[in-house]
Protein backbone atom coordinates (compact mmCIF):
# COMPACT_ATOMS: atom_id res chain seq x y z
CA UNK A 1 0.00 0.00 0.00
CA UNK A 2 1.53 3.33 1.01
CA UNK A 3 -0.67 5.28 -1.41
CA UNK A 4 -1.35 8.93 -0.72
CA UNK A 5 -5.02 9.10 0.29
CA UNK A 6 -6.88 12.37 0.74
CA UNK A 7 -9.24 13.17 3.58
CA UNK A 8 -11.60 16.11 3.10
CA UNK A 9 -10.55 18.28 6.06
CA UNK A 10 -13.09 21.09 6.19
CA UNK A 11 -15.15 19.94 9.17
CA UNK A 12 -15.96 16.76 11.06
CA UNK A 13 -13.82 13.82 12.14
CA UNK A 14 -11.14 14.06 9.44
CA UNK A 15 -8.27 13.65 11.95
CA UNK A 16 -9.61 10.25 13.07
CA UNK A 17 -9.78 9.10 9.43
CA UNK A 18 -6.21 10.30 8.84
CA UNK A 19 -5.04 8.22 11.83
CA UNK A 20 -7.02 5.18 10.62
CA UNK A 21 -5.54 5.47 7.13
CA UNK A 22 -2.02 5.74 8.51
CA UNK A 23 -2.62 2.66 10.69
CA UNK A 24 -3.92 0.84 7.60
CA UNK A 25 -0.70 1.61 5.70
CA UNK A 26 -1.63 4.68 3.64
CA UNK A 27 -0.18 8.17 3.65
CA UNK A 28 -3.02 10.54 4.60
CA UNK A 29 -3.22 13.96 2.93
CA UNK A 30 -5.58 16.60 4.34
CA UNK A 31 -7.63 18.16 1.53
CA UNK A 32 -8.78 21.76 2.00
CA UNK A 33 -8.27 23.06 -1.54
CA UNK A 34 -8.59 21.69 -5.06
CA UNK A 35 -4.83 21.42 -5.64
CA UNK A 36 -4.60 18.80 -2.88
CA UNK A 37 -6.69 16.42 -5.01
CA UNK A 38 -3.80 16.11 -7.46
CA UNK A 39 -1.64 13.07 -6.91
CA UNK A 40 -3.84 11.24 -4.44
CA UNK A 41 -5.06 7.70 -5.10
CA UNK A 42 -8.35 7.93 -3.19
CA UNK A 43 -10.43 10.24 -1.04
CA UNK A 44 -12.34 9.95 2.24
CA UNK A 45 -15.40 12.11 2.90
CA UNK A 46 -15.67 12.05 6.70
CA UNK A 47 -18.60 12.40 9.04
CA UNK A 48 -19.57 15.79 10.38
CA UNK A 49 -22.60 17.92 9.63
CA UNK A 50 -23.70 17.57 6.01
CA UNK A 51 -25.22 21.03 5.53
CA UNK A 52 -22.11 22.65 7.03
CA UNK A 53 -19.90 20.51 4.81
CA UNK A 54 -21.87 21.58 1.73
CA UNK A 55 -21.45 25.26 2.65
CA UNK A 56 -17.72 24.82 3.23
CA UNK A 57 -17.29 22.91 -0.03
CA UNK A 58 -18.90 25.85 -1.85
CA UNK A 59 -16.84 28.41 0.09
CA UNK A 60 -13.61 26.62 -0.83
CA UNK A 61 -14.68 26.14 -4.48
CA UNK A 62 -14.40 22.37 -4.13
CA UNK A 63 -17.74 21.19 -5.58
CA UNK A 64 -16.56 20.79 -9.18
CA UNK A 65 -13.10 19.39 -8.30
CA UNK A 66 -14.66 16.84 -5.91
CA UNK A 67 -17.22 15.83 -8.51
CA UNK A 68 -14.52 15.41 -11.15
CA UNK A 69 -12.43 13.35 -8.72
CA UNK A 70 -15.29 10.99 -7.86
CA UNK A 71 -16.37 10.60 -11.48
CA UNK A 72 -12.76 9.83 -12.53
CA UNK A 73 -13.15 6.38 -10.99
CA UNK A 74 -10.67 6.91 -8.18
CA UNK A 75 -11.80 5.30 -4.91
CA UNK A 76 -14.03 7.24 -2.55
CA UNK A 77 -14.96 6.26 1.02
CA UNK A 78 -17.91 8.29 2.33
CA UNK A 79 -18.85 7.87 6.00
CA UNK A 80 -21.92 9.19 7.82
CA UNK A 81 -22.30 12.82 6.62
CA UNK A 82 -19.95 11.93 3.75
CA UNK A 83 -22.45 9.29 2.61
CA UNK A 84 -25.21 11.91 2.69
CA UNK A 85 -23.11 14.08 0.35
CA UNK A 86 -22.35 11.13 -1.95
CA UNK A 87 -25.91 9.76 -2.20
CA UNK A 88 -28.18 10.09 -5.22
CA UNK A 89 -31.05 11.31 -3.02
CA UNK A 90 -31.26 12.72 0.51
CA UNK A 91 -34.44 12.81 2.62
CA UNK A 92 -35.65 13.90 6.06
CA UNK A 93 -35.19 16.68 5.07
CA UNK A 94 -34.08 16.70 1.47
CA UNK A 95 -30.89 18.51 0.55
CA UNK A 96 -28.49 18.68 -2.40
CA UNK A 97 -26.02 15.85 -2.89
CA UNK A 98 -23.51 14.74 -5.52
CA UNK A 99 -25.14 11.47 -6.64
CA UNK A 100 -21.95 9.39 -6.74
CA UNK A 101 -23.67 6.30 -5.32
CA UNK A 102 -27.16 5.13 -6.26
CA UNK A 103 -28.73 5.24 -2.81
CA UNK A 104 -31.44 7.16 -1.00
CA UNK A 105 -30.24 8.22 2.43
CA UNK A 106 -32.34 9.65 5.28
CA UNK A 107 -30.48 12.14 7.47
CA UNK A 108 -30.20 11.48 11.23
CA UNK A 109 -32.72 8.66 10.82
CA UNK A 110 -31.36 6.59 13.71
CA UNK A 111 -32.11 9.55 15.98
CA UNK A 112 -30.49 12.63 17.46
CA UNK A 113 -27.14 12.87 19.27
CA UNK A 114 -28.62 11.29 22.42
CA UNK A 115 -29.68 8.29 20.32
CA UNK A 116 -26.12 7.58 19.15
CA UNK A 117 -25.07 3.99 19.77
CA UNK A 118 -22.47 1.27 19.30
CA UNK A 119 -23.37 -2.13 17.87
CA UNK A 120 -22.04 -5.10 15.90
CA UNK A 121 -22.94 -5.71 12.25
CA UNK A 122 -25.33 -8.59 11.57
CA UNK A 123 -23.76 -12.02 11.37
CA UNK A 124 -20.22 -10.99 12.22
CA UNK A 125 -18.02 -8.98 14.52
CA UNK A 126 -17.60 -5.67 12.67
CA UNK A 127 -18.02 -2.87 15.25
CA UNK A 128 -20.35 0.01 14.38
CA UNK A 129 -20.25 3.47 15.94
CA UNK A 130 -23.39 5.38 14.91
CA UNK A 131 -23.55 9.08 15.75
CA UNK A 132 -26.66 10.88 14.47
CA UNK A 133 -26.41 8.23 11.80
CA UNK A 134 -28.21 8.32 8.48
CA UNK A 135 -30.18 5.32 7.24
CA UNK A 136 -29.95 3.87 3.76
CA UNK A 137 -33.57 3.70 2.60
CA UNK A 138 -32.95 2.17 -0.83
CA UNK A 139 -30.14 1.24 -3.21
CA UNK A 140 -29.97 0.88 -6.97
CA UNK A 141 -29.40 -2.41 -8.80
CA UNK A 142 -25.62 -1.94 -9.14
CA UNK A 143 -25.09 -1.21 -5.44
CA UNK A 144 -23.71 -4.05 -3.35
CA UNK A 145 -24.50 -4.30 0.37
CA UNK A 146 -21.33 -5.22 2.27
CA UNK A 147 -22.69 -5.09 5.83
CA UNK A 148 -26.06 -4.82 7.57
CA UNK A 149 -27.34 -3.94 11.01
CA UNK A 150 -30.83 -5.03 12.13
CA UNK A 151 -31.32 -6.18 8.54
CA UNK A 152 -30.64 -2.72 7.07
CA UNK A 153 -27.66 -1.81 4.87
CA UNK A 154 -24.95 0.09 6.73
CA UNK A 155 -22.01 -0.39 4.33
CA UNK A 156 -22.50 -0.30 0.57
CA UNK A 157 -20.45 0.08 -2.57
CA UNK A 158 -21.01 0.94 -6.21
CA UNK A 159 -17.88 0.56 -8.27
CA UNK A 160 -15.10 2.38 -6.43
CA UNK A 161 -17.47 4.41 -4.23
CA UNK A 162 -18.09 3.02 -0.74
CA UNK A 163 -20.61 4.45 1.70
CA UNK A 164 -20.96 3.76 5.43
CA UNK A 165 -23.67 5.03 7.77
CA UNK A 166 -21.31 4.44 10.71
CA UNK A 167 -17.85 5.66 11.73
CA UNK A 168 -15.22 2.94 11.11
CA UNK A 169 -12.50 5.43 12.05
CA UNK A 170 -13.75 5.65 15.65
CA UNK A 171 -12.96 2.02 16.48
CA UNK A 172 -9.66 0.14 16.60
CA UNK A 173 -10.90 -2.14 13.78
CA UNK A 174 -9.28 -1.16 10.46
CA UNK A 175 -10.98 -3.76 8.21
CA UNK A 176 -13.14 -1.24 6.37
CA UNK A 177 -10.22 1.09 5.64
CA UNK A 178 -7.92 -1.80 4.68
CA UNK A 179 -10.47 -3.47 2.42
CA UNK A 180 -11.24 -0.17 0.71
CA UNK A 181 -7.54 0.61 0.26
CA UNK A 182 -6.52 -2.87 -0.89
CA UNK A 183 -9.44 -3.60 -3.17
CA UNK A 184 -10.27 -0.06 -4.29
CA UNK A 185 -13.93 -0.93 -4.32
CA UNK A 186 -13.95 -4.73 -4.59
CA UNK A 187 -15.86 -6.55 -1.88
CA UNK A 188 -13.60 -9.61 -1.86
CA UNK A 189 -12.14 -10.09 1.60
CA UNK A 190 -14.60 -7.79 3.36
CA UNK A 191 -17.81 -9.79 3.19
CA UNK A 192 -16.61 -12.63 5.46
CA UNK A 193 -15.34 -10.11 8.01
CA UNK A 194 -18.65 -8.28 8.01
CA UNK A 195 -20.81 -11.37 7.99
Amino acid sequence: MGDRIGVLALQGDFAAHARALAEAGAEPVLVREAQALTGIAGLVLPGGESTTLLRLIERHALAEPLDAFARSGRPLLATCAGLILAAREVTEPSQPSFGWIDATVARNAWGRQLDSFEAIADGGDLPLVCIRAPRIRSVGPRVEVLARYAGEPVLIREGTVWGATFHPELTADRRVHRAWLERCGAAVGLEPACG
